[in-house]
């Protein structure tokens, strides 16, 4: 085994080897640009990128032609939300959201609300859940987009998005989605599931960064998108920009993988998550788990250690790769927006730490993980005055503390 480990897939994954292989003749050889059609060089670039786009699409049950490359999701989501409402303008500007989106849904947002657009943002349950119901009810006249993501990036909570695509269509409002962490990792189907649009990232998937598609419904509507970069009229006039061959290669690629062993991999992932969570939460006490119990990212395990502060606890394993539900900045410590949605307090939010496995994860490193992660959090908690007030019974709800 060796060091540091990493347990960080939801963040970005390690390129799978067999797309790098399939992405280095794009680099050298076959160099060609895929918009010059006046010679073989650019023929060849053109039918790669052809044939990454079919591979794509066959990951969400669509045909190719509704398959656009952008630089990533973020990017995905901008064109997705920014150029409906851009394209819709007159039939509506109302978009319905939630708060515990990636910041790259919750900005653009943010952006059209500085512009004259109405944003809902609806509430989540404590599992980081949105009631269909509360879709439906929030739905006007003047709603033109509805983008809720499919699994959550911190705490992997699953969305029912289906469910949500069926009211859309009923109620004639487009349905994006940011299936970032989930695309051809988890059975999606564009056609069954309502989705008009779909964003996607390459380096979720073992594949390259740099590089993230996205999914726009062509027939029953035909989906139309202002767009967001000029110059060119690439990709259907949606993304103006020379197409980056080889990060398409590997994207296509990756996703053909990741679609064919996704059976195998469900299980093994899944396998490797519930390894990690039992082992802690039987050693230890006071260990919440974040996120939705079942219906969850196979791969993800958000957990809070109570009495712990979560950035003191990552020094503690400073050998395993994770990420903590709060961000250093120069003034504050801040909690996870995320898990300030779902309700919990600052002591919860602050302790949380986020685990995620994935292809080249080993028993061996969860092992390894849960020593080193428990041992930690005793260390920690035998230094914590008020652990050792909770284990002598007091309740820390009731303590009154003195002012200074």
């Amino acid at each position: 085994m060796k060091l540091p480990i990493y347990m960080d897939y939801n963040a970005t994954t390690p390129v799978d080897p067999k797309v790098l292989e399939a992405m280095l003749p794009y680099f050298k050889e076959e160099f060609g640009n895929a918009a010059s059609r006046s010679h073989s060089f650019g023929w060849r670039a053109e039918e790669a990128v052809e044939h990454a786009r079919a591979q794509v699409a066959a990951a969400i049950g669509a045909s190719p032609k509704e398959i656009i490359w952008t630089s990533g999701a973020t990017e995905s989501n901008n064109i997705a939300i920014k150029g409906v409402a851009a394209m819709y303008a007159d039939k509506g500007r109302h978009i319905i959201t939630q708060p515990t989106e990636h910041k790259a849904v919750i900005d653009p947002c943010k952006y059209l609300e500085q512009h004259g657009y109405q944003v809902t943002f609806l509430p989540v349950d404590k599992y980081g859940m949105v009631d269909p119901e509360d879709v439906r009810k929030a739905i006007t006249s003047e709603t033109v987009l509805v983008s809720i993501m499919h699994g959550n990036n911190e705490i992997g909570t699953l969305q029912p998005i289906g469910e949500i695509g069926r009211i859309c269509k009923a109620q004639g409002v487009l349905f994006h989605t940011d299936a970032c962490q989930t695309f051809a990792k988890l059975p999606i189907n564009v056609e069954e599931m309502g989705i008009d649009l779909l964003s996607c990232s390459g380096h979720k998937i073992y594949g390259p960064k740099g590089v993230g598609a996205l999914y726009v419904r062509r027939k029953n509507p035909r989906v139309r998108c202002e767009p967001v970069l000029h110059g060119g009229g690439h990709e259907r006039g949606i993304r103006s920009g020379t197409l980056n061959v080889p990060g398409i290669v590997g994207m296509g690629r990756a996703a053909e993988l990741c679609v064919r062993h996704q059976a195998e991999e469900l299980a093994r992932v899944t396998a490797l998550r519930d390894r990690l969570k039992d082992g802690i939460l039987g050693r230890l006490s006071h260990v919440y788990l974040n996120g939705h119990p079942t219906q969850r990212i196979p791969n993800n395990l958000n957990l809070s250690f109570l009495y712990v502060e979560g950035e003191s606890l990552m020094m503690g394993f400073n050998d395993i790769a994770v990420s903590s539900g709060s961000a250093c900045t120069s003034a504050s410590l801040e909690p996870s927006y995320v898990l300030k949605a779902l309700g919990l307090g600052d002591d919860l939010a602050h302790s949380s730490i986020r685990f995620s496995v994935g292809r080249f994860t080993t028993a061996e490193e969860v092992d390894y993980a849960i020593e080193r992660v428990c041992t930690a959090v005793e260390r920690l908690r035998e230094l914590s005055p008020l652990y050792e007030m909770v284990q002598e019974g007091i309740d820390l709800s009731k303590v009154q503390w003195a002012a200074h």
